[in-house]
Parts: structure tokens; sequence; C-alpha cells
């Protein structure tokens, strides 16, 4: 082996994983699928779609005063502009978004919760804090094995 593939390996350990390596990604992607799981049974069970519940948490989650838009919920869900369009449809149908026009920009539309929101995501957020700090123990020695 020339020293300059030994140099490239020692930069690069993930191209060779290890069975230690390999044991924790799978893990890892089990906790967070087992996280998912729970918070799309337990927006169900508060009334929401799981997709309604990442939508809410999106906008609620913008730093205090920032301005969301249409296109930054978009980003945030990962979906495209005219998908992230029809959610807020119907989540300004079901009185959980409000739709507001833009003082400095009237081709903008700015997104902000309902109160009817504010109290759903206000428990369904403080229910998901407790499930992440029962899985953190859990994750932190996924993570140290990385």
């Amino acid at each position: 082996m020339t020293s300059e593939k030994r140099r490239e390996e020692k930069n690069h350990p993930a191209l060779h994983p290890s069975q230690e390596d390999y044991e924790a990604l799978s893990d890892f992607r089990y906790s967070i699928r087992c996280f998912l799981e729970f918070s799309e049974n337990a927006a169900r069970n508060a009334g929401l779609t799981p997709q309604q519940h990442q939508a809410l948490l999106a906008v609620r989650g913008f730093p205090h005063g920032t301005a969301v838009t249409i296109g930054d919920l978009a980003e945030r869900l990962r979906i495209r502009h005219n998908s992230a369009v029809e959610l807020t449809d119907r989540l300004v149908e079901a009185d959980l978004i409000v739709r507001s026009p833009d003082a400095l920009d009237n081709r903008r539309v700015l997104l902000s919760l309902s109160d009817t929101a504010i109290a759903i995501l206000s428990e369904l957020s403080a229910v998901h804090l407790d499930e992440l700090s029962r899985l953190r123990p859990v994750l932190k020695g996924i993570l140290r094995r990385i």
C-alpha cells in the first residue's frame, strides 16, 4: 500500500466502515424511526395529520420575529412550493394557520399560527420533549459510538 493511499484512509475512515459503525448507524436509524412513529401517533391523537403537525412546528420554530412565508414552509418540510400552498390552504381552512400580506412586500404572504394551533402545538411539543428526554441517553450512547 502506498503512503498516499494510507493517508487517504486516515483522512477518510468512513470509506471502510467497521462492523461497529454499521451497528451504530442501524441503531441510530432505528431510534429515529421509533421517534417518528411516536410523533406521527401523537399528532393523530391530537387530531392532526403528521404533516400538519410538522407544518405548525416549522412555523412556530422560526426564530422569534422572523416572518415565515410559504416558501420557507416548503423548504422546512422539504416539499414543493405548490404542495406547501395546498397544505397551507388546508391549515387555513382548519383554523390552524393565519395568512396575512407582508406590509413591506405585497407579493409575499406571511404565515402565523392561530390560537387553536398554538394550544395544540404546545401540548404536542411537551409530549415530544418528554419522549426526547427518555431517548436522550440512548441517542448519546449511539452518537458516542460513531
